[in-house]
């Protein structure tokens, strides 16, 4: 099924709520189910003194600044100054399950005639969709780049062939500590565990890309040679 949650949201004086399957849309985790089709009802509030013309109602999911899914329904419709107006439809999400999975931040809005945002809502899907769907490959996409990146410094730091320049060394790894930041989001994302956010996205990503800056920044000089172990362990034998 559908969905829970609830929601009012306020852009100037127009309020909009939502509620799906009878559910208020921003009351709990909004469930996205691919093999379900939803009943989505939608009040606008107009406490303005002018006509709202209502074109499209948008229900769309974001994570990392990137949209994974948005569908628009045209619901046309009026909304006289200070009075409100409520319209239902049917939602069949049915490719859903192949552009995400997991915690995402969704976002319930009504849309004009010249295709502005009247008004929204905002809430955390939980949606049922694969692994392999759009949002899953690009986890999986970032896991394997960062894994290079990973690879190619510790390679380096191992043949001394990082610069000799401790700055130089230390933007070396960033971008392998930034990946990994990206890929906990992900992870704790697809596993219903945190949806992706400002307050999750920021700790993670920058606490991860500062670890690994200091990795590089602390990695010895290629110019120096440790000490041998057979130059230490010779003894000068007199004749």
């Amino acid at each position: 099924m559908l969905l829970p949650s609830a929601a009012f949201a306020q852009d100037g004086s127009v309020i909009l709520e939502a509620d799906v399957d009878g559910r208020p849309v921003g009351v709990g985790n909004l469930v996205l189910d691919p093999s379900q089709t939803a009943k989505v009802s939608v009040t606008v509030r107009n406490n303005t003194d002018t006509l709202q013309r209502v074109k499209t109602v948008r229900i769309s999911g974001t994570a990392l600044a990137l949209t994974f899914f948005a569908y628009d329904t045209t619901v046309p419709f009026d909304v006289p100054a200070r009075s409100s107006e409520t319209r239902s439809f049917p939602l069949e999400p049915t490719d859903l399950g192949s552009q995400a999975i997991g915690l995402l931040p969704v976002t319930v809005e009504v849309i004009d005639v010249q295709r502005e945002s009247i008004a929204s809502v905002e809430t955390t899907g939980d949606v049922r969709g694969s692994l392999w769907s759009v949002y899953g490959a690009f986890g999986l996409g970032v896991l394997v780049l960062t894994a290079l990146s990973w690879a190619g410094a510790l390679i380096a730091l191992a043949r001394r062939r990082l610069p000799a320049n401790r700055w130089q060394r230390a933007m070396r790894f960033l971008p392998a500590g930034i990946g990994t930041g990206l890929i906990a989001v992900i992870s704790l994302s697809v596993l219903r565990l945190v949806a992706p956010s400002p307050t999750a996205e920021i700790p993670f990503i920058i606490g991860a890309a500062a670890a690994a800056f200091v990795l590089g920044y602390v990695t010895p000089h290629p110019g120096e040679k440790p000490p041998s172990s057979v130059d230490a362990d010779t003894v000068r034998i007199q004749r």
